[in-house]
């Protein structure tokens, strides 16, 4: 009998660390690829190529069992929340990152990229929530308060509110840039110069 425990766990343990292992080398893919929306321009639904569609569904996969075996791993159910964002799958990134904040709930990080994907799902108002949760529990969180200037600016005309937010972002940090690496402050002299200021 001990023998056949030591069996599961050593079988568990060498799913745990593939699965780990996958989903490392594709962060490192995916994040570095991952095309970016500069505030202005309208949200391409971009598929990754078809090599990293193919590595996306195994993680996927890998990443289902996992959560079927440990239901209760508040970041392999983020990272399952990752897999759906990147693979556009916004509904699943949703249950996914809804599910590991049941347990970690104050989770900035997590909140954004549910803010994230609550946006590309035609909620802009729930990921406004979702940016303001994230805000609250760590003010001044860069991703929070740059994507938040991007819902407010696209999705909801909030010039003023995509302002206060980019300027707010500015004195965390005064160099911040888009993801395509347009200044913090071009956008909002270019927001301020449309109202007039």
């Amino acid at each position: 009998m001990a023998k056949s425990n030591n069996t599961v766990s050593t079988v568990t343990l060498g799913i745990s660390i593939a699965v780990a292992l996958l989903v490392g080398f594709l962060a490192g893919i995916i994040y570095s690829d991952r095309p970016q929306q500069v505030p202005g321009q309208s949200a391409l639904q971009q598929m990754p190529p078809l090599p990293q569609q193919n590595q996306l569904a195994e993680a996927i996969s890998s990443l289902q069992l996992a959560v079927q075996q440990n239901p209760d791993n508040a970041e392999t159910w983020a990272q399952l929340g990752h897999a759906y964002f990147d693979s556009n799958q916004p509904a699943k990134a949703i249950e996914a990152y809804n599910r590991s904040l049941a347990i970690i709930p104050d989770n900035p990080p997590v909140l954004t990229d549910l803010g994230v994907m609550y946006r590309r799902s035609g909620q802009p108002e729930k990921a406004i929530e979702s940016f303001n949760k994230a805000l609250t529990i760590q003010p001044g969180f860069e991703q929070a308060l740059y994507n938040r200037g991007v819902v407010q600016a696209n999705d909801l005309a909030d010039i003023k509110g995509a302002i206060a937010s980019w300027k707010e972002l500015l004195q965390v940090n005064p160099g911040a840039k888009t993801p395509n690496g347009v200044p913090i402050t071009e956008m909002v002299e270019n927001l301020s110069r449309q109202l007039g200021q």
